[in-house]
């Protein structure tokens, strides 16, 4: 099951860091047709946020077409977006160079600008 981590700091809209986070479990193969997302009270409970911004999260990605609520049952995926798992051979070598890049005294937002640098070379605006 997904934990979502909302930041508050980040001045993205609470509601719009929960899809970005399923949408990313979804891409990753943490989340698969079928599983069941947190109800938004164990939401609420782990985050400390308001129960209708997870409702207003859930309708965003099931207008999406991405999940499905079923009345007295909870919300369930409905479609993934990844065509690989976390476990591929490519996510192990990204976690390695994290590694070194941390060893090496790198911090988070200095790999984050090479990340973004390195993806804005190979993937370009407009690029999907």
């Amino acid at each position: 099951m997904v934990e979502y981590r909302i930041d508050r700091r980040s001045g993205v809209a609470t509601y719009v860091q929960i899809v970005q986070q399923t949408k990313q479990a979804l891409r990753l193969g943490l989340l698969e047709p079928g599983d069941k997302l947190p109800t938004a009270r164990e939401v609420v409970e782990a985050t400390a946020i308001n129960p209708n911004t997870v409702l207003k999260a859930y309708r965003e990605l099931e207008r999406e077409g991405l999940v499905e609520a079923r009345r007295g049952l909870g919300t369930f995926v409905r479609r993934t977006l990844g065509a690989h798992t976390a476990d591929t051979p490519l996510r192990t070598e990204l976690d390695d160079w994290a590694r070194r890049a941390r060893s090496a005294g790198l911090g988070r937002e200095d790999v984050d600008a090479f990340f973004t640098a390195v993806l804005d070379e190979h993937f370009p605006k407009g690029d999907q």
